[in-house]
């Protein structure tokens, strides 16, 4: 079956619209470093890796890894082949980072190796990558009791070319432990004849241990699945039970290897399924003030048959004791009270639908449902006729209106990414996209554990603003919530052009971003006012203030990493970390 188009839906309670800006404080924000005994691992990109994408995956990696169980703890791994964990309860007291696991020396000396990279699997489990294509899973115990005890290997196995790890989850599947893992690769292609002669590889491996109680686990693979694109994604995680796997690229991805064995492409876009074939289930039309629908009923059904349910939001219609012909989220907002419905005589349900506020006109009723058919009235179709006869026209000397702007007079943060990008879920059983949602007109900020037990939260750019979405695999209908906003952060973000790293604090206190050098910026969410402060354009109290502060660290070396806790900012260099104190308290 096809992937269902979704649009993402935006809780307007979270928006703020007499957001004005935001205002510079000038209040130190309190820093504290740490003196690292050893240099961060840090490799330089060779020759062999000229693209974008190397660039990408390998040349803006994170160095800095934040615990999601354990707050204000973070851990890298340093020159020496030590991962190093520092966990931060007194600032003006820091301790050295301790050592808690060591690669050894045999991962160092291949040419060809990329950075170390780690992912928290859960509170007590850890996936290690030595850069050189060895994957281990540890068993870490817990890591916040200050403890630091020595993590202990229970799988380690060689994978093939060096890769590193994107994201990993652990969870029980038929009575065992089992463990996801999501690696990165650009590899070469020896029969591409375009472009750069590279591709992205994906592989999710699952590993699983089998064994009765009191006996020693063996973990071993039991999965290996292998998704090929053209560009490095900006997210990707695996869903917390295995169940699926979410992906925001620019490029399309299709898996191509279960376990080795080739997987059947999917049919061209020409093959229809059988739903699109049927004829469409309801019509519709629209205006800028209200919408109709007419759906049709099965014969002999009466009014007292019919189940009809709407709120300002959502839409069902059925019969009695049978599924909804056609139920989902609105595309915008309608007002109840003033919609109605009846039955003509033809056996059909007609709708009529109020939209809330005039506006644009909707591109679908329903969002993803695409059993209904969009009937144009004559007046609607001869203006889009008009407003697209410049694009056929036979007279190549007609004047052409003059356009609002080129492309040199659009800044930087009106760019947006190519219409390809997009955000695509897979089922985690076919392997096949199940729910896609057109990115062209979002750009990627950045991504946040939020809730260790959830996936990951993405934050794309939404006009000016920054609007934070959290994944939802176990609802389907509602795949993507929006549950914060970062106001006109979007805007500011792409004024930086020398930010390297983006994030955000787990309760959205604050937004970050840090340049390729020293300076650290800082976005609070706004707060009330301790005194009385006017607006004199305006001529009214102005009740809350959002604050920027600007931090320049003592350092001349290029920042590797970059993590936010609630109440910290960590900074990573070669040669330092650093912790400021960024709470509100």
């Amino acid at each position: 079956m096809a992937a269902a188009n979704y649009s993402l839906k935006v809780n307007r309670d979270l928006l703020d619209p007499n957001f004005e800006s935001y205002r510079l404080s000038l209040d130190p924000i309190p820093t504290y470093t740490v003196e690292l005994d050893a240099a961060v691992e840090e490799l330089q990109l060779k020759d062999a890796h000229y693209t974008l994408e190397h660039l990408r995956a390998f040349g803006m990696f994170n160095h800095l890894q934040l615990d999601p169980w354990y707050q204000d703890s973070v851990l890298f791994v340093d020159s020496r082949g030590w991962v190093l964990s520092l966990s931060v309860t007194l600032d003006t007291a820091l301790g050295k980072p301790k050592e808690v696991f060591s690669f050894g020396s045999e991962s160092g000396r291949a040419e060809d190796r990329l950075c170390a990279s780690i992912s928290l699997t859960s509170a007590t489990w850890a996936a290690l990558s030595d850069g050189a294509g060895r994957l281990l899973l540890l068993r870490t115990g817990r890591r916040g009791d200050g403890g630091h005890c020595r993590w202990e290997v229970l799988f380690s196995d060689h994978l093939g070319e060096p890769f590193t790890i994107l994201h990993s989850v652990s969870h029980v599947q038929g009575g065992c432990h089992a463990v996801e893992v999501l690696l990165l690769r650009v590899q070469k292609e020896p029969l591409e004849s375009t472009g750069s002669g590279y591709s992205v590889s994906l592989e999710w491996v699952t590993v699983g241990g089998g064994a009765g109680p009191g006996q020693e686990r063996k973990y071993e693979v039991r999965k290996r699945r292998v998704l090929r694109g053209k560009s490095v994604p900006h997210y990707a995680a695996v869903a917390p039970r295995g169940e699926g796997l979410i992906l925001a690229a620019e490029k399309p991805f299709v898996f191509t290897h279960v376990d080795g064995q080739p997987v059947e492409p999917p049919p061209p876009p020409s093959e229809l399924s059988e739903l699109e074939k049927a004829d469409p289930l309801y019509f519709w039309q629209q205006t800028a003030e209200d919408l109709t629908v007419c759906v049709r009923l099965p014969g002999g059904v009466a009014k007292e048959d019919v189940s009809f349910r709407l709120t300002a939001d959502s839409l069902s219609i059925g019969v009695r004791g049978y599924p909804p012909m056609l139920e989902g989220q609105l595309y915008a907002l309608v007002d109840p009270e003033a919609s109605a419905w009846t039955i003509s005589d033809s056996n059909s349900l007609e709708v009529s639908l109020q939209k809330l506020g005039e506006g644009p006109m909707w591109p679908e009723l329903v969002l993803g449902n695409r059993t209904g058919e969009l009937v144009l009235s004559d007046q609607q179709a001869a203006l889009i006729h008009d407003r697209l006869t410049h694009l056929t026209s036979e007279d190549p000397n007609g004047e052409q209106e003059k356009p609002p702007c080129s492309s040199q007079e659009l800044e930087d943060c009106d760019g947006f990414p190519d219409d390809g990008f997009s955000l695509t879920h897979f089922d985690g059983e076919t392997l096949s996209p199940t729910q896609v949602v057109n990115l062209g007109g979002h750009q990627f900020l950045f991504s946040v554990d939020v809730d260790p037990s959830q996936m990951p939260c993405l934050c794309l750019r939404h006009d000016v603003d920054a609007l934070v979405w959290q994944p939802r695999p176990d609802r389907p209908g509602d795949l993507w919530e929006h549950i914060a906003t970062f106001n006109a952060l979007g805007y500011v973000q792409a004024s930086k052009r020398d930010r390297k790293f983006s994030t955000c604090a787990p309760d959205f206190s604050f937004a970050a971003l840090c340049e390729c050098l020293r300076r650290v910026f800082l976005y609070r969410q706004p707060s009330p006012m301790e005194t009385v402060l006017f607006n004199r354009k305006q001529g009214r109290q102005v009740g809350q203030v959002a604050k920027q502060q600007v931090s320049s660290l003592d350092s001349d070396k290029a920042v590797l990493g970059f993590r936010a806790s609630n109440e910290r900012l960590f900074v990573l260099t070669s040669s330092r970390l650093f912790v400021l104190k960024v709470d509100n308290k």
